[in-house]
C-alpha cells in the first residue's frame, strides 16, 4: 500500500498510534498492539488504527469490538471491502490479507482475544451486534512465497 496515511480521528486512538510509532510498538507494557492500515471503502484513503492482537501460529487475530458499540468499526468495513492491508508489528510493516473468521473458526479465536483483552467479553455482552473476529495473514504466505 502506497500513499500518505490518515490516522484515526478518535483522539485516544490517534495518541496511541503516535506513542506506538515513537516506541516501535512498545507503547503499552504487557499488551500486544499492532497498527492496521486499510484503504477507505468510500474515500480510497489509507486509514490507520491501533488494535490489540493475539497470535494464532503465523496469523494475527483482532476483534472488531468498537468498544461494544452497536456498529462495526470503520476499519472492519474497510477491510471487508478490500482485504489487502498492512500491519505494523513493532517497527516492521507487513503486507497482509485480512478476512473475517468463519462461524466454525470464531469460538476458539474469540477465546484468544478475550484472553488477550478480557474487556472484549463485556463489550460483546453489552451489544446486540456480533463482534467479528478477523484473521490477518502475511500476503507472501498466501502466495506460497514465505
Amino acid at each position: 500500500m502506497s500513499g500518505s496515511v490518515v490516522d484515526s480521528p478518535d483522539p485516544w486512538v490517534a495518541d496511541h498510534i503516535r506513542r506506538f510509532v515513537e516506541s516501535d510498538g512498545q507503547a503499552r507494557e504487557g499488551i500486544d498492539d499492532l497498527l492496521l492500515t486499510t484503504r477507505g471503502r468510500r474515500s480510497g484513503l489509507l486509514r490507520r488504527t491501533a488494535l490489540v492482537y493475539a497470535r494464532d501460529g503465523d496469523r494475527w487475530i483482532v476483534a472488531g469490538s468498537n468498544r461494544g458499540g452497536e456498529r462495526h468499526p470503520a476499519w472492519y468495513l474497510n477491510l471487508v471491502a478490500d482485504p489487502a492491508v498492512t500491519i505494523r508489528i513493532g517497527a516492521t510493516d507487513v503486507p497482509a490479507h485480512a478476512r473475517t473468521a468463519t462461524a466454525a473458526e470464531k469460538p476458539r479465536l474469540w477465546g484468544l482475544m478475550v484472553a488477550a483483552m478480557p474487556s472484549y467479553q463485556a463489550y460483546q455482552e453489552g451489544t446486540t451486534r456480533d463482534i467479528p473476529v478477523v484473521i490477518i495473514e502475511r500476503a507472501a504466505a498466501l502466495a506460497g512465497i514465505g
